[in-house]
C-alpha cells in the first residue's frame, strides 16, 4: 500500500509498505478520502518545531524525528473486523484519525461510524471541526452574544460553521479576499480585513458599539492575536486555538490591553474533567448537524485532488498567491 511520509524539511514522498493486519480488537479501514489540516500539515511539512528547543513536532510530546507520517483525517470503508471488535461490519463507512495512506489498522473505539446523508468529503473534516468546537466551547458565548473569528483557514471556517448552526452572530476577519468570500458563502453576518482603515467602524456597527463578546484567533500569527484583542469588548474573551511558532510583535498585557480586563485563553485538546463533551460527543454533534443539513462546510472545500498529488499540494500551499483552503485527497 501507499503511505505519505515527510522525509525532511519540505520533502514529502510516498512509501510502499505492507497492508497492516486487522487488530484483534479493531478494524482494517481502506481510505476513500483524507482531508488536509493545512495549517498543521504545512508546519510539519516544513519541519517547524513547536518548542523553543526545536525537539517537538507536536505539543503533546511527539519528537521531531524524520521520517514521520502526516495528517489525522480519514474516511474509509471497513475491510475487516477483528474478533474482539463489536459494533462494526465489513463495508461500514467510518471516520478515523489517521494519516494519508491507503489502509489503516485502528482500535474499534477510535473509529466513528458515519450517519447516512453525511458526504464523505465533509466527514473527513470531523477532527478539524472538533478543534473548532473545543475553541468555541472554551470561549463560552451565551445566548444572544456574538463571535468574531480571526483567521479563516479550515479551523476558523469550522468555527464559523458551528457558530451559524448555534445561532451566534458572526464577524469573519482575514486578509485574503477569497477566504472572506468563502466566509460569506458560509453565512458570516459581516466580513472584514484587519488591514481596513474602517475596521473599528465595521466592528461597532456589527456589535451595536460593544465589540465582540468572544474572539477566536485561528490565524497562527501574533498580529491576529492583536486584532482579536482590539475588537473584543472590555471583559470579553479571546481564545487562541492556533499553534504559534512566530515571535510576538506586541505585549498583550501592556496598554491598551491591560485595561480591557480581557480573558486570554488557549485551546488545545479535550478537558479530561469534562465527561459530557468528549471526542465522540463533539464528533457526533458535528456529524449530526451536517447530516441533517443544519451545518454545511462544503464552501470551504476548495480543492479535490488525487492522492498522488499530495506532495505537489504541499508545495503549492507553501507559496503565495492562489493557495487552497480546504483540500480533500481521493483514494482509489
Amino acid at each position: 500500500m501507499k503511505r505519505l511520509v515527510i522525509t525532511g524539511p519540505r520533502s514529502a514522498e510516498f512509501q510502499d509498505v505492507p497492508v497492516p493486519e486487522c487488530p484483534q480488537d479493531g478494524l482494517l479501514v481502506r481510505a476513500t478520502v483524507t482531508a488536509l489540516s493545512t495549517g498543521t500539515e504545512m508546519r510539519t511539512w516544513r519541519g517547524t518545531p513547536v518548542d523553543p528547543d526545536g525537539r517537538l513536532l507536536y505539543p503533546h510530546g511527539v519528537p521531531l524525528d524524520f521520517p514521520y507520517e502526516v495528517g489525522y483525517s480519514m474516511v474509509g470503508r471497513v475491510e475487516a473486523v477483528g474478533p474482539g471488535a463489536d459494533g462494526f461490519s465489513v463495508g461500514d463507512r467510518v471516520f478515523v484519525g489517521e494519516s494519508h495512506k491507503e489502509y489503516a489498522a485502528v482500535e474499534a473505539d477510535l473509529a466513528f461510524r458515519l450517519p447516512d446523508g453525511l458526504p464523505s468529503e465533509s466527514a473527513a473534516f470531523l477532527n478539524v471541526l472538533n478543534v473548532g468546537q473545543l475553541a468555541l466551547r472554551k470561549g463560552r458565548p451565551g445566548p444572544g452574544e456574538n463571535v468574531a473569528i480571526v483567521g479563516l483557514g479550515v479551523i476558523g471556517l469550522s468555527v464559523l460553521a458551528l457558530c451559524r448552526a448555534f445561532g451566534f452572530r458572526t464577524l469573519a476577519v482575514d486578509t485574503d479576499e477569497r477566504r472572506l468570500a468563502i466566509a460569506s458563502a458560509m453565512g458570516a453576518n459581516v466580513t472584514a480585513s484587519p488591514r481596513a482603515a474602517d475596521l473599528p467602524d465595521v466592528v461597532a456597527a456589527w456589535s451595536d458599539g460593544r465589540g465582540a463578546d468572544v474572539a477566536i484567533e485561528a490565524a497562527t500569527a501574533w498580529p491576529a492575536i492583536r486584532t482579536a484583542m482590539d475588537i473584543v469588548r472590555p471583559r470579553g474573551t479571546v481564545v487562541v486555538v492556533a499553534t504559534h511558532t512566530d515571535t510576538p510583535d506586541f505585549s498583550p498585557v501592556s496598554y491598551p490591553y491591560n485595561v480591557k480586563d480581557v480573558a486570554l485563553l488557549t485551546s488545545y485538546g479535550y478537558d479530561p474533567r469534562d465527561d459530557r463533551w468528549d471526542k465522540k460527543a463533539c464528533m457526533s454533534l458535528s456529524a449530526d448537524l451536517m447530516a441533517s443539513g443544519e451545518m454545511d462546510i462544503a464552501p470551504m472545500i476548495t480543492d479535490r485532488i488525487d492522492w498522488s498529488e499530495l506532495p505537489g499540494t504541499y508545495r503549492r500551499l507553501d507559496q503565495s498567491g492562489d493557495r487552497p483552503v480546504g483540500v480533500v485527497a481521493r483514494w482509489p
